[in-house]
């Protein structure tokens, strides 16, 4: 049973087609700018930036399939509003029944748009671990989120709980359309998922792929770095990522951000080996990477003390 929570209202992209012109300013019904990057797959590319009023959470990463008798939804924005300039997107394309919403990890720039999609028709799905780290910080995520956006443009968002959890591999019909949902080891966070297109041949990586925005650690740099290495070996026609130009080149696509967790763990080890404290390791530890990366002033630091924080005890 499906459970919810209210809040408080208050580098080198493949081609792709624009299906609606952008604009600054968006209206509550206004649909999201989308992009075709494969035959029956979209993506709306969300900004850079933090939660703001004028950006409504419009800061990830968020797409869709289309299937002969359904469409699936990965990724729904960081507000109610968002989440309803996707439906209206999808509207604009097809007419077919929405049967799933897939949320990629449980960070709020993700997830805070399925209220837009939560009829009693839609089934959402997501890592088997996300329900509980999702119900662990929505009071938080709430509190902070509804601050950040305000009144006006966090007005109608709450949580919508997951209530299909996927653990290993999963797939999903869409009719002549198969989706692949693969669960992975703590990375990003201890629920990533990522979504294949096994038709194109087009894998949404959710956060496991950053491009431009400074990757953020939220679960193991290890574990991240040893999932890239395997997942780089998988083939791919083109990748998602969750940050970044709607489609890139897979693998070339995820080079910077393994050099940047490289950096990271490589730095923070050698300085622990060194016996330097976190707050010399934050002002030192890869800062070579400081001019790759939009945001890099905001997460850093708070990447480098996750890192310290595991790697101090191996």
């Amino acid at each position: 049973m499906r459970g919810t929570l209210a809040l408080a209202a208050s580098p080198l992209a493949l081609g792709y087609s624009a299906l609606t012109s952008s604009s600054t300013a968006r209206a509550a019904d206004a649909p999201l700018d989308v992009a075709a990057v494969a035959p029956g797959i979209y993506v709306h590319q969300g900004r850079h930036g933090l939660f703001s009023p004028e950006n409504a959470g419009d800061i990830s990463n968020c797409g869709f399939i289309v299937g002969r008798d359904a469409v699936a939804v990965i990724d729904t924005g960081g507000s109610a509003m968002i989440g309803m300039g996707l439906k209206a997107a999808i509207r604009q394309i097809t007419d077919r029944p929405i049967r799933h919403v897939i949320n990629t990890h449980m960070h709020p720039d993700h997830v805070f748009g399925n209220a837009a999609f939560d009829d009693g028709n839609t089934a959402f799905v997501a890592h088997h671990k996300m329900a509980r780290g999702l119900g662990a910080r929505a009071e938080r995520y709430q509190a902070i989120n509804a601050k950040l956006l305000g009144e006006n443009a966090f007005s109608g968002t709450r949580i919508v709980m997951p209530q299909v959890p996927v653990t290993g591999s999963q797939t999903i019909e869409l009719g002549e359309r198969t989706i692949v949902l693969e669960a992975h080891k703590t990375a990003h966070t201890d629920n990533d998922l990522t979504v294949r297109d096994a038709v194109t041949g087009t894998v949404f990586m959710g956060d496991l792929l950053f491009s431009g925005h400074i990757p953020t650690i939220d679960g193991s740099i290890r574990g991240w770095l040893a999932l890239v290495a395997r997942l780089r070996e998988e083939k791919a026609d083109r990748v998602v990522p969750g940050h970044g130009p709607p489609a890139m080149p897979w693998p070339d696509a995820i080079a910077p951000l393994t050099r940047y967790l490289t950096a990271v763990s490589a730095g923070v080890a050698a300085a622990i080996k060194s016996g330097k404290t976190l707050s010399e390791a934050a002002e030192t530890v890869g800062l070579d990477e400081k001019d790759a990366w939009v945001l890099f002033e905001e997460y850093h630091r708070r990447n480098v003390s996750a890192a310290f924080a595991e790697l101090e005890w191996e």
